[in-house]
């Protein structure tokens, strides 16, 4: 988490990617599609995939860094403050955020009934190796 007050720059960036990797991979299982989300960020900027693949993995290290400088505010035992975490950010940064702004409507329910859920779950998955790194391994 933090060392002497300080994050854990290595461990939070590791945590950052890895969990992006394990987001990916649950989003695979559910649509059958690798990397959908850099293929949505490239379209709608018109930047293309490869901007979409730096878009989303930039988005997972920059959401690890703020976790781990604020995992020490928050209550409870350490898997409690990570599912806090992304859960929160699920709902505020995605389903009331992005989904709208793609014009997926809310939690992206003008999709299918079921975005919600997989949305969850993919963060969910990203914040399994979140919580490894930021908390449990410690150089």
């Amino acid at each position: 988490m933090e060392k002497n007050g300080k994050i854990n720059w290595q461990n939070a960036l590791i945590g950052g990617l890895i969990g992006t990797l394990f987001f990916d991979i649950v989003g695979f299982i559910f649509t059958g599609t690798w990397w959908d989300i850099p293929a949505i960020l490239g379209e709608k900027t018109g930047l293309g995939v490869t901007y979409g693949v730096l878009g989303h993995f930039g988005n997972g290290l920059l959401l690890a860094i703020l976790y781990a400088g604020i995992a020490p505010s928050l209550w409870g035992p350490s898997w409690l403050r990570t599912l806090i975490f992304v859960t929160a950010e699920t709902i505020a940064l995605v389903w009331f955020f992005m989904f709208p702004l793609l014009g997926a409507g809310i939690a992206g329910t003008n999709l299918a009934p079921i975005i919600p859920l997989v949305s969850l779950l993919r963060h969910i998955a990203y914040g399994i190796p979140l919580f490894y790194f930021v908390h449990k391994f410690k150089k």
